[in-house]
């Protein structure tokens, strides 16, 4: 195995995406189907948003917090009634396929991401990079005795 240098030699290229019209329960379901954590919100091809697990767990939590349960009036919004468009992360940080491993690894870690899109020119998304395609990166290198 030679030593991959750019994003496109170990991003994801089969992304699964939400619209922003979707609701939470396709982001619940795609989570459980396809056992995913970050989902691309796009606008035909282009990147619009970001939806992670992390940003289930807040609106989970806002939820639990903002009810007084046997209030009156009170209404717990299902999961249906929530639009990704409402929850999404606009305009998220994203590399291109030619992005140096390690520059995009310093992303990740300085801002605490789990992944990045990738994107070309025009921000249509080419693929995701998570935490775990750099685990995977480290592990194969690991076995091959290319890290020390």
């Amino acid at each position: 195995m030679s030593i991959p240098k750019v994003i496109a030699d170990i991003m994801t290229r089969k992304v699964i995406y939400l619209r922003e019209e979707d609701n939470l329960s396709r982001i619940e379901e795609g989570m459980e189907r396809f056992n995913l954590r970050h989902f691309p919100v796009l606008d035909g091809d282009r990147i619009v948003g970001l939806i992670t697990h992390k940003d289930i767990l807040r609106i989970a939590v806002e939820q639990r917090l903002s009810q007084t349960p046997g209030a009156p009036g009170s209404h717990e919004p299902k999961s249906d009634e929530i639009f990704v468009a409402s929850v999404m992360t606009r305009d998220p940080i994203t590399v291109d396929p030619q992005t140096p491993i390690v520059d995009a690894a310093r992303i990740l870690l300085k801002a605490r991401f789990g992944c990045l899109p990738v994107v070309d020119g025009n921000r249509n998304v080419v693929g995701i990079v998570t935490e775990h395609d750099f685990l995977e990166l480290l592990v194969d290198l690991l076995d091959e005795g290319k890290c020390a």
